[in-house]
């Protein structure tokens, strides 16, 4: 049953980061070659990065079956910890206020899309 859990954590992990890179390559690509400004690149990053988290949360909830909070809640986690890590080995810098608050959301969306992810999940079986 734990190598269910997390199998399914895995693939909601390379989902994210799967998502989060072919976007970040995409939005590198806008920047150079359009007019698009970096005040607007803000928000998009915080939909990109919201959108990311639902689906890898639901592709987490629809692997593991069951407990698709608790699976997504450890997706965004997860994500927000590697993240947290990256900043803080890599650059020597904590999060901030703003951070914090755009990574409680991640995990609530993760948290979100593994519910609905367990629920379209037991939907197809039935």
């Amino acid at each position: 049953m734990r190598s269910l859990q997390f199998t399914a954590l895995l693939y909601g992990w390379i989902v994210v980061l799967g998502l989060i890179l072919v976007s970040s390559m995409g939005l590198a690509l806008l920047l150079r070659f359009s007019s698009f400004n970096e005040p607007a690149l803000d928000w998009v990053t915080l939909v990109i990065g919201l959108l990311s988290l639902f689906i890898g949360g639901a592709v987490a909830g629809a692997k593991g079956k069951e407990k698709g909070w608790m699976t997504g809640a450890i997706t965004g986690l997860g994500f927000t910890i590697f993240t947290f890590l990256v900043q803080y080995l890599g650059y020597q810098v904590g999060f901030s206020m703003e951070q914090s608050v755009h990574h409680l959301f991640y995990i609530l969306a993760a948290l979100f899309g593994g519910v609905v992810g367990v629920n379209i999940a037991s939907n197809q079986e039935s």
